[in-house]
């Protein structure tokens, strides 16, 4: 196996298929449709931006205010539903967010004008952020370590699998009803679907294990492990996860959440690092390209009828990408995925710098090249970086901080998210392409920041890297391998 597995992985008996392994994959699956809305939420504004503010007529302006708004309030989503999910589950959590979902797409499909399309995004960027924050948790908690990569790692699939259905659907709506009037309310419309299957779904779920027992509430732990893994299996991770807990409740039962952070420097070091991956991820450029892609193609050369069509390429890579990079996900180091993905991104970003300035503008050949390097740099990232970075978060905090510490790393990610959707119009507006040298030199100091910083957490089950993140022993091992 990995380098770095703990004893853990020798004491645990093995897993085992049969109905619980089944019942594990359905939790996933119907999870996952978080990030499923996540995707679908952030990508859809793609396409529809531009007949929205045409039927609407908003200004440049305006237009940014309604993109923007969701980001903005997808972070405080985060940060306020990481705490909701240490206080009331993270299956209720999700529950609640599944309706928010439905409550934001309605107001914003029905809305009359600028304030409540503004009301409405608000609304889908709580529910976003805090599916962002929530889902990953609760499917690692769910898993069994061996697997916990590939299994957290479903929900950014399902997010890049969401973006790619807003860009295929809104080049379809666009193609039949492009001529008629609340054609983007159509595209809004659709993501109502997968927030009636997250509801419905949901109530059939179970809540995580591991939060019934950080509440006590061990015969419903032990019973909901025993529904996803063999009996045996099931009391002898109970038994791990009882005994970190107690350990926790003794040492720190009157530091909870922030508290607990901040008591501990090891605790301050984690949450740091994680907020730096944070932004890390954001400043790859991705969302440049996922929120303002129909408008840096045309920027690039392409003309109208294409670009609708040509824009479904980047979120065609993104999902071969999440797709392999889900399957590699328990084979790699997480630190080998990030050094990869923030390595070849930087390049990929001088690429298309050195591109644009060898095919000037009118050069036929110059919107195809383009398209072939972001191509590159989508790929790049969804490969080595996004599903990695889902991944390390939702594993690397101790229990006890599990929800307040997702909660401020994926804000930290969410506000870097909107310091982009705010800015890159202007930026391109005042730089063109040079906007992707910035892109270059934010990667490459986010390189060495990994380089140096970032420990390894593959290979290790949740309560061991709770143990060795407290007492930083993790931070021992930097550079290597485990």
């Amino acid at each position: 196996m990995a380098h770095g597995a703990s004893a853990s992985e020798s004491l645990l008996p093995p897993l085992t298929d049969g109905p619980h392994k089944k019942r594990l994959g359905l939790v996933a699956i119907i999870a996952t449709f978080g990030g499923l809305l996540f995707g679908y939420d952030t990508g859809v504004a793609n396409g529809a931006e531009r007949p929205m503010q045409h039927e609407m007529g908003l200004s440049d302006l305006q237009v940014g205010v309604v993109l923007s708004s969701l980001v903005f309030a997808a972070a405080f989503g985060a940060l306020i539903c990481g705490k909701v999910a240490d206080a009331i589950g993270r299956r209720t959590t999700i529950i609640i967010l599944a309706v928010t979902f439905f409550c934001g797409t309605a107001i914003v499909v029905t809305s009359q004008g600028f304030t409540m399309l503004v009301l409405g995004r608000i609304l889908l960027g709580l529910a976003v952020g805090g599916a962002s924050a929530v889902v990953p948790v609760y499917l690692a908690e769910m898993a069994p370590f061996e697997i916990r990569g590939s299994l957290a790692g479903r929900n950014e699939l399902m997010i890049v699998v969401g973006q790619l259905a807003a860009f295929v659907v809104n080049a379809i709506i666009a193609q039949l009803f492009g001529h008629q009037p609340g054609v983007w309310r159509i595209m809004f419309s659709i993501c109502a679907l997968p927030a009636i299957v997250l509801f419905f779904g949901m109530l059939r779920m179970p809540e995580s294990p591991r939060w019934y027992v950080e509440k006590g509430r061990n015969e419903e732990a032990l019973a909901v492990l025993k529904t996803i893994r063999s009996d045996e299996r099931a009391e002898a991770e109970f038994a791990e996860v009882s005994h970190v807990a107690e350990e926790e409740h003794e040492q720190a039962s009157k530091a909870l959440g922030l508290r607990a952070v901040l008591s501990n420097k090891n605790l301050v070091y984690i949450l740091l690092i994680a907020c730096g991956l944070g932004i890390a991820q954001q400043f790859t450029g991705v969302n440049a390209i996922m929120y303002y892609g129909q408008r840096m193609l045309a920027e690039a050369g392409f003309n109208e009828s294409m670009i609708g069509w040509v824009n479904i390429a980047p979120g065609v890579i993104a999902v071969i990408g999440g797709t392999t990079a889900l399957y590699l996900m328990d084979r790699i180091n997480r630190r080998t995925n990030f050094l990869w993905g923030l390595g070849l991104t930087a390049l990929s970003h001088l690429f298309i710098v050195i591109g644009m300035a060898m095919f000037p503008v009118g050069n036929p050949l110059r919107p195809w090249v383009f398209l072939v390097l972001i191509v590159f740099m989508i790929g790049s990232i969804q490969l080595f970086l996004n599903l990695a970075v889902w991944v390390y978060l939702s594993e690397v905090f101790p229990l006890h901080m599990r929800g307040i510490g997702m909660g401020v790393s994926v804000f930290v990610l969410w506000v870097a998210n909107g310091v982009i959707a705010l800015n890159v119009p202007s930026v391109v507006a005042a730089l063109g392409m040079g906007l992707f040298v910035i892109f270059a030199v934010a990667n490459a100091i986010s390189f060495l920041f990994v380089l140096k910083f970032v420990p390894e957490t593959r290979g290790r089950t949740l309560e061991e890297l709770e143990e060795r993140v407290t007492d930083g022993s993790i931070f021992h091992s930097i550079g290597n391998k485990g």
